[in-house]
């Protein structure tokens, strides 16, 4: 009889066949376009490709014009301030929102889509609108200077010291009720009873949310930190939209040096060699969190 069950049984390769089926183009997609597109722009950007791609292989020549380029250095610089700052405001500002949501007030419902409705519009109409917000002349600044303050001046898209700021404020305001939301639904998602334990034990609910809450919500808090990321590291339509790059170079980002060089500057192997740099780059921060992650979660 055992014989006979186990005969009958199928084998792992044959369990759950029309979901493999099924999942067969996805993978093959991932594969081929994914997979083999990096690979193929990883090999061409140590070529001398300019307007069609060519086998001329020439080493690091790429990699060295690449870091030797003020461009790029300014690029790399503004990605960062950029990121950090976006990471540090959209979480904290995108948590206390949530929290106040949390607390059941009235008109919920329309205050969320509030703070969400920014999220449905594209990188480029908020850029458009951000830009006129910030223009000096009809702007924020403009507005403050008719209400008697005539040496106020606030001008961040024209100022190339603090122009990458000036963007960081539009990204912000479509981004954060993206967050706002996410965290929100983490939270609905904590226990009612651990709510009123705490209650019970007279444990300050700023402690709650730090000491109990928030550890509980360590997976949205990593679902929510690899979409904001993911935005940091393409981001090109806002400053594109509000800057163009400048004033100068002043606000240039990697995704926008990777796009002029592809297709604008028709030099094929510098814009390869940029979207090595943004790969290794993601690369080098994935990787440690992902080994941290699954692999030490194995061990334990």
């Amino acid at each position: 009889m055992t014989g006979q069950a186990h005969t009958g049984r199928p084998s792992k390769l044959l369990r759950n066949l029309s979901s493999k089926i099924a999942s067969i183009p996805m993978m093959l997609t991932a594969v081929v376009i994914f997979l083999g597109g990096t690979i193929w722009t990883v090999v061409y950007s140590f070529t001398n490709s300019r307007l069609l791609p060519r086998a001329k292989f020439v080493g690091l020549d790429q990699y060295e014009r690449l870091w030797d380029a003020p461009r790029w250095i300014v690029s790399i610089q503004n990605l960062a301030i950029y990121g950090f700052f976006t990471l540090v405001f959209s979480l904290v500002v995108g948590f206390l929102l949530a929290a106040l949501m949390d607390q059941k007030i009235r008109f919920e419902n329309t205050f969320r889509t509030i703070f969400l409705y920014p999220f449905a519009l594209s990188f480029i109409v908020t850029g458009l609108v951000w830009q006129w917000i910030l223009n000096p002349e009809f702007g924020v600044q403009s507005v403050v200077r008719a209400l008697g303050w005539t040496s106020f001046t606030f001008d961040p898209l024209y100022n190339a010291d603090i122009v990458i700021y000036g963007v960081l404020i539009a990204g912000l305001w479509q981004g954060t009720g993206l967050v706002m939301c996410l965290l929100l639904a983490g939270l609905r998602g904590i226990d009612e009873d651990i709510w009123k334990a705490a209650r019970v034990d007279g444990i300050p609910m700023w402690k709650t949310y730090l000491f109990i809450v928030i550890p509980m919500m360590r997976p949205v808090f990593i679902t929510t930190l690899v979409i904001i990321a993911s935005g940091i590291v393409k981001v090109y339509d806002l400053v594109v939209a509000q800057t163009s790059g400048g004033p100068g170079i002043a606000s240039e980002v990697p995704a926008k040096y990777v796009y002029d060089y592809m297709f604008q500057a028709q030099n094929l192997g510098q814009g390869f060699a940029a979207s090595t740099m943004m790969l290794v780059t993601v690369a080098i921060i994935i990787i440690p969190w992902a080994y941290l992650e699954f692999g030490g979660r194995k061990r334990g």
